[in-house]
């Protein structure tokens, strides 16, 4: 039996520790090549979208993706946007009541995902101002992937 409970205080524990004191464009250049690294070395396949504010600062496409991962990162971003949380928590949440996103918050799930890969991107004592998100591999392979390359930089 799956403790939901647990797992959603250990993803809030998660957003609550991995946040910036600043986020400039450099930083989303170096995050995102730091993810094509990582992804190289394991000759796996993504699509990388960083945004902040709306503003797209650093997109990149493994040549075995797709347009589809691309209409995936959107949408797990779009999540992060809405609701202030990573897409892989919302999907937990989610799980925990037994409903998809359409029936617990009437949105159009052409335009949100809840599935892991997109984190927040979080200023202290500010707020979230965007999203860094990856569509590639199962959702919390995803996931981890983007909270492994923040923990890199936060630390």
């Amino acid at each position: 039996m799956t403790d939901y409970a647990q797992q959603l205080a250990g993803l809030l524990e998660e957003e609550e520790k991995l946040q910036f004191s600043k986020f400039t464009n450099e930083m989303a250049l170096q995050i995102g090549c730091r993810i094509i690294e990582k992804v190289k070395a394991e000759n796996q396949h993504v699509t990388i979208n960083i945004s902040r504010n709306g503003q797209q600062l650093f997109h990149y496409s493994f040549p075995e993706t797709s347009t589809d991962n691309d209409i995936w990162v959107k949408r797990k971003s779009n999540v992060v946007y809405r609701f202030g949380h990573s897409s892989h928590y919302i999907y937990t949440y989610l799980r925990s009541i037994q409903k998809n996103i359409q029936e617990r918050f009437f949105v159009d799930p052409s335009e949100y995902a809840a599935s892991g890969g997109a984190f927040p991107i979080a200023i202290k004592d500010v707020g979230i101002v965007g999203a860094i998100a990856v569509s590639g591999l199962a959702q919390e392979e995803d996931h981890r992937l983007v909270t492994s390359v923040i923990k890199e930089f936060i630390s």
